[in-house]
């Protein structure tokens, strides 16, 4: 039978709600280490396993680094908030309950831009809260399916803010700018390495569908703990589907959470979806509640630095980088650091920015991507990269060269000199030398010759070409293509100028 849902256009809608672990040394309500990377189970105490008779005690520096985020955030900070016990069982979660915020959080009313397909749309922030982490399950095969888990408590008690966002997120590519974006903020601020790939940040996504104009929410499901970007892109695209699919058979989408199989690119059932009153909330007796003075917020928001939007606009002004260079350059804490400082040593005003620029962009950032590296994993510095392209401004090596020089300065942290000279890659600039190789170069490419004659200029760029092999890339490119087009002219009387 033919429905009336399957005649819809149907419209994705995604709320996120993203865990990030704050950079403290110790966790938020006792003194364990929280650094990474320990034995199992060796970074615990009474308070963060939660014996009977201990007593919390709030880490202040967890609380100013989550006014920090939140400001940059541009939330409103409560000045009365308190804390919360939520009441669940699970296995990683020795004391039967987590300390968190509920019904009065931390700050609530923020927002961030994110740019998609060249719009920027602004994503709202219902509210940033404080809360404690729970421990670690390691299963033995997949999570759904699992013979046996293990338990590592070392997490219980790591200072965690929530973010969650409003439910303003309409495709993938929005939901991976919008962690981005977020990612990008939590570096800038110093307030956690926001490192995915150790779980220092992560994301539960809500998502649903509705038809295409209709201003009612559809039923929700949630993907719980994803920890990349591209599992979260996925995930939604995969559920996204599974529920249209689902309505246009005629069934009903159940309010569930689920796992994401990343394996086989699917979503699989976990269980019911809890409301607020399954937790059981109420006041940590504990914990005194949070109150903030006007003074103690304005101080924090005094001591936030220049933020990725703020940077980015003061490239395009500063620098006349172009809004889509500069977003590339600032999207990486490190990357905008190193870009900013090369551009002092390099001192050639805008003309150089614009130079470094397009090194950072083309060659810098591509090399990360394709080793999975970070620039503080490499030994490159902004005075290798300032003395390459010396060598280029005196004519020493081309820009073809230099690419090959930027690489090796990326592997081994060598200065440009040292591998110029140790690799022979001066740049020929003598003029007999590089007439011969033209005249070489013609008389074996006879056909590309009687192009020339019969008119095409585009002939000539194929010998430069040619040139520019025979001699490894070392050739002077303008030198060059100025002695082929004489040697060109010699031979057959044309010039195509």
């Amino acid at each position: 039978m033919h429905t009336a849902a399957q005649e819809l256009e149907f419209e994705t809608v995604v709320g996120l709600e993203v865990h990030v672990e704050l950079g403290t040394r110790s966790k938020i309500f006792c003194g364990c280490s929280t650094a990474p990377g320990a034995e199992p189970n060796t970074q615990t105490c009474p308070v963060c396993l939660g014996y009977p008779g201990v007593l919390p005690v709030l880490n202040e520096q967890a609380l100013a680094y989550a006014i920090r985020a939140a400001l940059a955030l541009n939330c409103e900070i409560a000045r009365f908030s308190k804390f919360d016990r939520k009441q669940y069982f699970y296995p990683d979660l020795p004391k039967g309950y987590q300390i968190s915020q509920y019904d009065q959080p931390l700050a609530h009313s923020g927002w961030v831009e994110i740019e998609v397909g060249g719009e920027t749309r602004r994503i709202g922030i219902v509210r940033v809260h404080l809360e404690e982490d729970a421990g670690k399950l390691l299963h033995a095969g997949g999570v759904v399916d699992s013979g046996a888990s293990y338990v590592d408590f070392n997490r219980c008690g790591v200072p965690l803010i929530e973010i969650v966002s409003a439910p303003d997120i309409r495709s993938p590519e929005e939901a991976r700018a919008y962690l981005e974006k977020l990612r990008a903020i939590m570096i800038y601020t110093g307030v956690s390495e926001a490192r995915l790939e150790m779980g220092q940040m992560r994301a539960d996504v809500n998502i649903s569908v509705r038809p295409v104009g209709s201003t009612a929410f559809g039923t929700r499901t949630e993907l719980k703990n994803l920890s990349s970007f591209r599992a979260v892109m996925r995930g939604i695209e995969y559920e996204a589907r599974r529920q249209w699919e689902v309505i246009r058979a005629g069934g009903e989408v159940v309010q569930e959470t689920r796992h994401f199989d990343e394996e086989r690119g699917i979503t699989l059932s976990l269980r019911g979806k809890e409301e607020a009153h399954d937790y059981r909330y109420f006041p940590e007796p504990d914990l005194p509640p949070v109150v903030l003075t006007d003074e103690q917020i304005e101080k924090i928001r005094a001591g936030l630095p220049e933020l990725p939007d703020a940077r980015k606009a003061r490239y395009v002004t500063e620098y006349g980088l172009s809004a889509y260079d500069a977003g590339l350059i600032v999207r990486d804490k490190a990357v905008a650091d190193f870009f900013e400082e090369s551009v002092r040593q390099y001192a050639k005003g805008p003309a150089g920015a614009k130079t470094l620029a397009n090194w950072v962009i083309n060659e810098l950032q591509r090399i990360l991507a394709d080793r999975g590296l970070e620039l503080g994993q490499t030994p490159l510095t902004p005075a290798h990269l300032v003395g390459m392209l010396k060598l280029i401004d005196e004519g020493t090596i081309s820009g073809k060269i230099g690419k090959e020089v930027f690489e090796a300065m990326v592997e081994t942290g060598q200065e440009a000199a040292a591998i110029v000279k140790e690799r022979g890659l001066v740049q020929v600039t003598d003029e007999a030398e590089l007439a011969a190789i033209a005249r070489q170069v013609i008389e074996a490419n006879p056909k590309v010759v009687e192009d020339w004659r019969k008119g095409k200029a585009a002939a000539a760029q194929f010998l430069v070409g040619q040139v520019m092999k025979a001699t490894r890339g070392r050739a002077n490119p303008q030198l060059a293509g100025r002695l082929v087009r004489a040697a060109l002219a010699e031979v057959t009387g044309v010039t195509n100028e």
